[in-house]
């Protein structure tokens, strides 16, 4: 005859789930973003996969396309861009495009896949009638179905709602680098007049792509300043383009030396894991990193890339390569609402 066995059970209330964001209640601190760049690899990469899987399907890629409207001419000292009207790059200034050019570009765009369509303008700040002629733009491409974004400089107030109104989906402003090193790259604007632009943007309810460049010369230090500046955001870019310098002949970083690719990935892990939502999009210096890096970009978080054979005035992967690139590597392109 078997007999009973009594243990006694101790019930426990359900724990609640950690947030996804584990520094959501604090911000992200430099330290702790430092910390992330600091991980071995393989764990970084891992910890940003997961995130990514937790909240986009990670076989998939929005396409967007960036065409300068407005090129070269610019009173700003950006120590990277060839549009800068101080440096000798080669680049001529041009007038702002008519809506007809635009709209064939971006019908061109669409029928090659593009989602999202961007236009840049080499302002410091546009003037009221600018904006105007932009706001043309943007109802131009709207009525075609696509998501539209513009990054024509400063804005006052004002600006923003014009633009809202015509359509506007995302406003792209970048800070570029963290507050500690952007005097070294740029003098003439202050850090707050980006800020001030941003708020200017969510306060009408457009949409916010905001990111940086890396390769400045800037220690790891200061480019987990850069990822905390985006992540403490409130909120933070729906979209966020991460950049590696294009050395163009003629600007003051022509001869900056190259970052190691892997601490580029780095900075697309970090971003991931920091901006668990946003779109993480590798933006200019593509045509530079080679299949393999731009591989393991998207495996750490990526998921948006600029399409078409120019970004601006500098060079950028064909179309064709792009295609290819996310066939051998079993992924395709999404629609920006295809989100897990």
């Amino acid at each position: 005859m078997s007999s009973v066995f009594e243990q006694p059970v101790t019930l426990h209330r359900p724990r609640q789930a950690a947030p996804a964001n584990p520094q959501a209640a604090t911000g992200w601190s430099v330290d702790a973003i430092e910390a992330l760049l600091n991980l071995p690899f393989p764990d970084l990469m891992h910890q940003a996969q997961t995130v990514h899987r937790d909240n986009f399907d990670p076989t998939r890629v929005e396409f967007a396309t960036l065409l300068s409207v407005k090129t070269g001419g610019c009173s700003e000292d950006c120590g990277y861009c060839p549009q800068a009207a101080r440096y000798d790059t080669g680049v001529e200034a041009s007038k702002l495009m008519e809506p007809a050019e635009v709209l064939a570009a971006a019908k061109l765009a669409q029928s090659a896949g593009a989602t999202r369509f961007c236009m840049g303008a080499a302002w410091r700040s546009p003037k009221d009638r600018d904006i105007e002629k932009v706001a043309e733009l943007v109802r131009t491409v709207k009525a075609l179905g696509l998501e539209t974004c513009a990054t024509l400089g400063m804005l006052e107030d004002g600006h923003a709602q014009t633009l809202q109104e015509a359509g506007l989906d995302y406003y792209n402003h970048n800070l570029d680098s963290a507050p500690d090193f952007y005097g070294d790259i740029i003098t003439t604007r202050d850090y707050q007049d980006r800020l001030d632009t941003l708020a200017r943007v969510r306060k009408v309810g457009v949409k916010v792509c905001c990111g940086g460049i890396v390769g400045l010369g800037e220690t790891r230090r200061q480019r987990a300043g850069l990822i905390a500046e985006l992540a403490n955001l409130t909120p933070y870019p729906e979209s966020v383009p991460i950049n590696n310098l294009v050395k163009v002949e003629g600007t003051p970083l022509a001869n900056q030396a190259d970052l190691d690719p892997f601490e580029f990935v780095r900075t697309i892990a970090v971003a991931r894991i920091t901006m668990p939502k946003a779109r993480v999009r590798l933006s200019a210096g593509r045509q530079q990193m080679g299949d393999a890096v731009q591989a393991l970009c998207f495996l750490a978080g990526a998921n948006s890339i600029f399409y078409g054979d120019k970004l601006l005035v500098t060079g950028n992967p064909d179309t064709d390569a792009d295609v290819a690139l996310l066939a051998r590597l079993g992924m395709t392109r999404s629609a920006p609402e295809a989100q897990a």
